[in-house]
């Protein structure tokens, strides 16, 4: 847990939520705030309906009666089916967690129920802590989003979360013990994780790892996320600066000049990905 960040412990009504992501009825955040600080991460829409005065990556919020709440929904009248995301708006494997636990107990308790199929999407590797209890969940498949594999941009971008190869090599224990795994690549960085030699590199190692499933997505510019991308890029990598700028003023252009660039590292890699 990074030291500028004290969690704070709160009560939640619900744990369980329906949810409008294409191919989930429901979601499951356990944590408000993430410590992984992502610059790039679209949830930081989401202080404005806290009341932290801190920039999103900066605080946390802890539902310590998450399990019991989910509980409490899963054993009602009504009983929910379909599927479930855990982490829409929140790592549910973030530091906090390692302490905390209330991912894995919740978990504990959807095994017990077997009513929804269970999908997770991380970027830590402290997901393989619960591989006993993965494999008791109902169609359980764990996404860990992997953006690139150059630990410099990793750290600068994601500072927070497991480093690149950490999560590969999470990758690897889930697939060894039977755990569907896919690999989400978003967003793609202009200038920095976009690159020929970068998208090489990245869909060859998911490869060899036996990763089948990778799905892709553009950045999403909303205006607090350029404004972060762009001060980053200017203290970092400077030299990428104008593929940024070049990809905010003609999105379109730039994604016609990346499919074709993946059409061509899909041939060399033997990797296809398919944008989300």
């Amino acid at each position: 847990m990074p030291e500028n960040i004290i969690p704070r412990e709160i009560l939640c009504k619900t744990a369980l939520n329906k949810t409008g992501i294409p191919g989930f009825e429901y979601c499951m955040n356990p944590y408000v705030g993430c410590s992984h600080a992502c610059i790039y991460c679209y949830a930081s829409f989401m202080c404005r309906f806290t009341e932290h005065k801190e920039k999103w990556g900066e605080f946390l919020d802890v539902k310590i009666n998450f399990p019991e709440v989910l509980r409490k929904q899963l054993s009602g009248r009504t009983q929910p089916k379909g599927k479930v995301l855990l982490g829409s708006v929140t790592d549910a494997y973030q530091a906090a967690e390692a302490c905390y636990k209330i991912t894995k107990a919740s978990l504990e308790i959807l095994a017990e129920y077997q009513l929804l199929e269970v999908h997770i999407l991380t970027k830590s590797a402290l997901v393989v802590r619960d591989l006993t209890i993965l494999r008791q969940l109902k169609g359980c498949e764990v996404g860990l989003t992997i953006t690139t594999m150059d630990r410099n941009i990793a750290r600068v971008f994601e500072p927070g979360a497991s480093p690149p190869h950490v999560r590969i090599a999470a990758a690897r224990q889930l697939i060894k013990a039977g755990i569907p795994v896919w690999v989400f690549i978003a967003p793609l960085l202009p200038g920095l994780s976009d690159t020929e030699e970068a998208l090489t590199g990245l869909l060859k190692t998911l490869d060899e790892t036996g990763i089948k499933e990778v799905m892709m997505d553009y950045l999403n510019p909303y205006p607090a996320v350029v404004h972060r991308l762009k001060t980053a890029y200017r203290q970092y990598f400077s030299k990428a600066l104008p593929e940024l700028e070049e990809y905010l003023r003609n999105p379109e252009i730039y994604q016609d000049k990346i499919e074709s660039r993946l059409h061509k590292v899909s041939g060399i890699t033997g990797c296809h990905p398919h944008f989300a």
